[in-house]
C-alpha cells in the first residue's frame, strides 16, 4: 500500500511540475511602452529684432525648451521680402546661424537699406520652428528730415527756424543739415546749432545738448541771416 501511494505521488507531482514549467514557457512578456512627453504649453522659442543699420537686421532669440519639445542651437534664421513667403517659406534673400548659445542674437547683413524682412527659424535638423514669424526693417539712408520756416524779415536780412526730425528707424545721436546759398546771404548769428559754412554752402549740426533724438522726435535751431532779397524758402538736407 505504502508502495502505491508514493508511486502515485510521484507521478502527480511530475505532472504538476510539467505544466508548471509549459505555462511559464507560454507565458509571453508584457513589453513595456515608451511615455509621450508632455510638452508645457508655451512656445519652444521667442526672437525679436533688437538692431539695424542701413545693412543689416539683428535678431535676438530664447530658446526655452530641448528636443522633443523644443530645440538645440545653432539655429538658422531666414529672411524673406514678404510676410506670404515667409509662411511658405519660398524664396528666402538671407541666412544667418546663431551660436551654441540658447539665449543670444544674430546678425544678418548684405540686406537692402529701408526694406522690411520677415524671418523664420530652422534647427540643426531641419525642423522648421512654426510659431515664429515676425519682421524686421533695415534703417533708412536718409535717418532724419530738415524744414525751414522763415519767421520774420526785413530788406537786409530774416530771421528763419530750421525743425530736424528723426524720420529713420533707429535713435540719431547726431545730426547735420546742409543747403546752398542762392545770392549773398550769410548767417549772422545761429542758435542751437554748430554753423560750419564755407561759402556759399551752408552746414548746421547739432549742438552738444540736441543731437540725440528718438523716433520722431524733433528739435530746432535759429539763424540771424543779412542778405539782399530774402528767399522764398530754403531747400534742406539732413544727415546723420
Amino acid at each position: 500500500m505504502l508502495r502505491m501511494f508514493l508511486a502515485v505521488t510521484t507521478i502527480a507531482l511530475a505532472a504538476w511540475t510539467g505544466t508548471t514549467a509549459g505555462a511559464e514557457a507560454s507565458a509571453t512578456p508584457t513589453p513595456s511602452s515608451t511615455p509621450t512627453p508632455a510638452c508645457p504649453p508655451a512656445l519652444p522659442i521667442s526672437a525679436s529684432a533688437t538692431g539695424a543699420t542701413t545693412t543689416s537686421v539683428t535678431i535676438s532669440y530664447s530658446i526655452f525648451f530641448r528636443p522633443p519639445c523644443g530645440y538645440d542651437p545653432p539655429m538658422t534664421v531666414s529672411l524673406f521680402t514678404s510676410r506670404e513667403d515667409a509662411q511658405q517659406w519660398r524664396a528666402a534673400v538671407a541666412e544667418g546661424v546663431t551660436g551654441p548659445d540658447r539665449y543670444g542674437s544674430v546678425t544678418i547683413d548684405r540686406l537692402t537699406p529701408d526694406t522690411e524682412y520677415w524671418y523664420r527659424f530652422t534647427d540643426v535638423d531641419g525642423r522648421r520652428d512654426p510659431y515664429v514669424i515676425a519682421s524686421a526693417r533695415t534703417a533708412s539712408l536718409t535717418s532724419c528730415r530738415a524744414t525751414a520756416t522763415i519767421d520774420t524779415h526785413w530788406g537786409g536780412g530774416f530771421v528763419a527756424t530750421v525743425t530736424v526730425r528723426n524720420s529713420g528707424t533707429l535713435p540719431l545721436d547726431r545730426w547735420r543739415v546742409s543747403w546752398r546759398w542762392s545770392g549773398d546771404e550769410r548767417i549772422q548769428a545761429a542758435w542751437g546749432g554748430v554753423d560750419e559754412t564755407a561759402g556759399a554752402d551752408v552746414a548746421v549740426r547739432n549742438a552738444s545738448y540736441n543731437g540725440t533724438l528718438g523716433l520722431d522726435a524733433t528739435t530746432t535751431f535759429g539763424l540771424l541771416v543779412t542778405t539782399s532779397a530774402v528767399p522764398d524758402g530754403l531747400t534742406l538736407t539732413c544727415a546723420r
